[in-house]
């Protein structure tokens, strides 16, 4: 995804005192979830933000105002920090969308610890893309400037960038938003693995067991190298490259794991076949490699119709919305429909959500014509629906999409725009009720910013946020059937039965007879 600003000048500086004029975006940046509906006109209140001790070069002077040495004590006088430090850092904000060609200045008392001196940079950048961005223009009723005041000056004592990092965590927690956070560099590293569909490693899914802490294997990604070195679901992990694992993470342990493609790791595995016997613990070189993770699984259900004749039911489970995600559900709906599938089941059951171009990009596959998709509503009240254009769905056949409570965000984006627009029947439970959509941001230091930037309507104007979507047909299926490796599907010969014994498919399968039996597509 595209970084809101991609220019920051941060530096601590002797400085003399100036303001800038900072203006409101006239619409979003430029990201892969781009969404028309957010636009805005700009504002005609400009916003100058008095500093005491600021110094930024403008590229055109008409982008600053100089103040008097009077302007300048009323000011402080009302000022946005009250430091007398002799020495300051300052922030420039610039962004290279045309949108956002304004500059923002502010000065602040630099730490002498640099790890906090690097988070206080942070801190000023994502209190501007807050500032400008956040759906709610009153902030949760708050003076966003002076919520920055407080922060600085509860951060500058402080000696770690942990401490500092949790200040910027607790001003966000006063927007009243929990989906508007801020996570560190390493978990937006992971972050973009799931959305981007790929990284360079081994190809294993490992966890930590909650009651002993030791490092296990989840599952191997098909034909990954670690697949072919034997590593196997259960396989306990002892060490990567001669280093011990005990008591630590499963996260900093991936970390170990991955590597530039080309290069090797040697792990020492316990097997699980064989625990607590030296001969079953052995070690392995493997190389890293490309490895793609698709967030899609499919199969093929036989299913015979109450009037006896045996048909095909193609099943499609997506477990999130990635960017490959689109490209590989055509993949799989070409695959099928060459096969003479006659109905199908998007499973979309614990599935968190996604990037919502992508979960857009999904309902397209389905949907023929100019339909809406969805309607956003931005932080200054206006509605706008996302249509399609001239849309071609790859099959009419019919459709039976399975939620549950886990289900949300671009989940129910494509669960409301297959139900409203007339193309799938809902089977399951009602959904989490996820109604706001995020921009993310890489921010200066490698850490990442979500902000929830506006709201949505499903296309018949049903308001799903802390409501949820209530499916046509309420089921459950048990714990252990949602709760299955992501490739269960690719690994057991029993897939197919252990589908049919699914009592959420069962009511699906019905579903999708009696639509037959009424010979429409829905």
């Amino acid at each position: 995804m595209e970084p809101l600003c991609r220019n920051l000048d941060l530096k601590p500086t002797h400085c003399s005192p100036i303001s800038t004029k900072f203006m409101k975006p006239t619409s979003l940046p430029r990201h892969s979830h781009r969404l028309s509906g957010l636009n805005r006109p700009r504002s005609k209140n400009r916003s100058v933000l008095m500093v005491p001790c600021a110094w930024y070069k403008p590229e055109a002077e008409s982008e600053t105002q100089r103040l008097s040495s009077q302007e300048l004590m009323r000011s402080l006088g009302k000022g946005l920090f009250g430091f007398a430090a002799a020495t300051a850092a300052f922030a420039s904000v610039c962004c290279d969308s045309p949108a956002l060609a304004e500059s923002l200045t502010v000065a602040f008392p630099a730490s002498r610890a640099q790890e906090v001196n690097t988070v206080q940079r942070t801190l000023v950048e994502t209190w501007g893309l807050i500032r400008e961005t956040f759906v709610d223009p009153t902030y949760n009723h708050q003076d966003w400037d002076s919520k920055l005041q407080q922060t600085m000056v509860e951060m500058f004592p402080l000696r770690s960038a942990d401490a500092a990092y949790k200040k910027i965590s607790g001003m966000l927690s006063t927007l009243g938003d929990p989906f508007t956070r801020i996570i560190s560099p390493k978990e937006y590293e992971s972050f973009r693995i799931g959305s981007d569909g790929n990284l360079q490693g081994v190809g294993l899914f490992i966890t930590a067991e909650p009651k002993t802490g030791h490092l296990v294997v989840l599952s191997c990604v098909q034909g990954s190298p670690a697949a072919r070195a034997g590593i196997h679901e259960g396989d306990e992990l002892i060490e990567i490259n001669g280093e011990r694992v005990d008591g630590i993470d499963g996260e900093a342990a991936a970390q170990k794991l991955r590597g530039r493609a080309g290069t090797a790791v040697t792990v020492k595995v316990q097997s699980s076949e064989a625990s607590g016997s030296d001969y079953s613990i052995r070690e392995v070189k493997v190389p890293r490699e490309y490895i793609k993770l698709s967030p899609l699984s499919s199969a093929i259900i036989p299913h015979r119709t109450a009037d006896g004749h045996l048909t095909k039911t193609g099943y499609v489970k997506l477990s999130a919305f990635s960017q490959t995600a689109a490209a590989d559900m055509e993949h799989a709906i070409h695959e099928m429909e060459s096969q003479d599938v006659q109905a199908y089941i998007l499973d979309l059951r614990n599935n968190p959500g996604g990037l919502v171009k992508a979960g857009l990009d999904v309902a397209q596959i389905w949907l023929d014509g100019d339909e809406t998709l969805v309607n956003t509503i931005d932080r200054d009240g206006n509605m706008s629906p996302i249509n399609m254009i001239n849309g071609h769905a790859i099959t009419r056949d019919p459709l039976v999409v399975l939620v549950n409570e886990g289900s949300a965000s671009a989940s129910e984006i494509l669960a409301g725009a297959l139900h409203d627009n007339g193309r799938a029947i809902l089977v399951g439970n009602k959904t989490f009720g996820k109604g706001k959509i995020q921009s993310v941001t890489e921010l200066h230091d490698g850490s990442a910013l979500f902000v929830t930037v506006a709201k949505y309507l499903s296309p018949a104007l049903h308001d799903i946020d802390q409501v949820g979507i209530i499916p046509d047909v309420q089921c459950t299926a048990t714990a252990d059937m949602l709760n299955s490796p992501k490739d269960w599907l690719l690994k057991e010969k029993s897939s197919v039965s252990s589908l049919e014994a699914d009592s959420c498919i069962m009511v699906a399968e019905h579903e999708l007879d009696v639509q037959q039996s009424k010979g429409t597509a829905s």
